[in-house]
């Protein structure tokens, strides 16, 4: 978490977002990714196909449904773990709008919190409208229900799915947002911050699927929502930033005690 002086953060140019290479790198050719990916998945049977291979590995049974690994140590304590993180930056957050010392570390942080929770939230709220179900719901893995497609029109009389885009991986996929954070006051760090949300959001989401609660294709959607989230946030946050920066430079260095 940032400990460097105020100071510092003030040498980082804004990046400028106008220059078509980023749009292209940074939106459309992740779009262009996802939608090919999930033609794989959701159209051509990639979705099942991998979840047959996890079903079969574990016995014909989502064996590791409840297993302490999966179930308490990456679904409990990695929700907490994520939940504990974004509660430090909101620490942190609070402590830089209320100190003029750490002045230039507000938006920034801001950005953070802000896209943290966008990102979870616009995922549990799909999850609500897309009506899909997870694979331990389905007939072919042991449950009782016929897979129906996103867009395929459901049964009246079948209760509704939930499990679409994947909820649980969100908590990882979110933090992400650490690629844009580190490009408004480290850009060097910005590979590391997409590690992290890499990393995260797909050990969450690996473990679902070896529960039977999500297809590979939920996740997918999951990460493209939090990229998404976070890239539509960052742009609007870039001409405030570099206001604040002006402002904040302009400033008598007394003033900043």
């Amino acid at each position: 978490m940032p400990s460097a002086p105020a100071a510092t953060v003030d040498l980082v140019p804004v990046v400028t977002t106008s220059n078509p290479h980023f749009l292209r790198g940074h939106l459309w050719l992740p779009l262009v990714a996802t939608l090919a990916a999930s033609t794989l998945l959701m159209s051509s049977g990639g979705d099942q196909w991998l979840a047959d291979q996890f079903y079969r590995l574990e016995g014909h049974h989502w064996a590791l449904q409840n297993a302490w690994v999966t179930s308490h140590l990456v679904h409990k304590a990695g929700k907490w773990a994520s939940t504990a993180a974004a509660l430090v930056v909101i620490v942190l957050c609070t402590h830089a709008w209320r100190s003029e010392r750490a002045a230039a570390w507000r938006w920034p942080l801001l950005y953070l919190v802000l896209a943290v929770a966008l990102g979870t939230g616009l995922v549990s709220a799909l999850k609500s409208v897309t009506n899909m179900d997870c694979p331990w719901d389905l007939a072919r893995y042991g449950g009782a229900r016929e897979y129906i497609g996103l867009f395929a029109s459901r049964p009246h009389d079948m209760a509704r799915g939930i499990c679409f885009p994947a909820g649980h991986s969100s908590a990882g996929y979110a933090w992400i947002s650490l690629y844009f954070f580190a490009l408004m006051v480290r850009p060097a760090w910005r590979w590391r911050g997409l590690v992290v949300g890499l990393v995260a959001g797909g050990v969450f989401g690996l473990a679902q699927q070896l529960r039977g609660a999500h297809f590979l294709s939920h996740d997918l959607w999951t990460l493209a929502t939090c990229w998404l989230v976070s890239l539509l946030l960052y742009l609007a946050v870039q001409p405030l930033l570099k206001r604040s920066r002006v402002l904040h430079n302009a400033l008598p260095q007394g003033e900043l005690a």
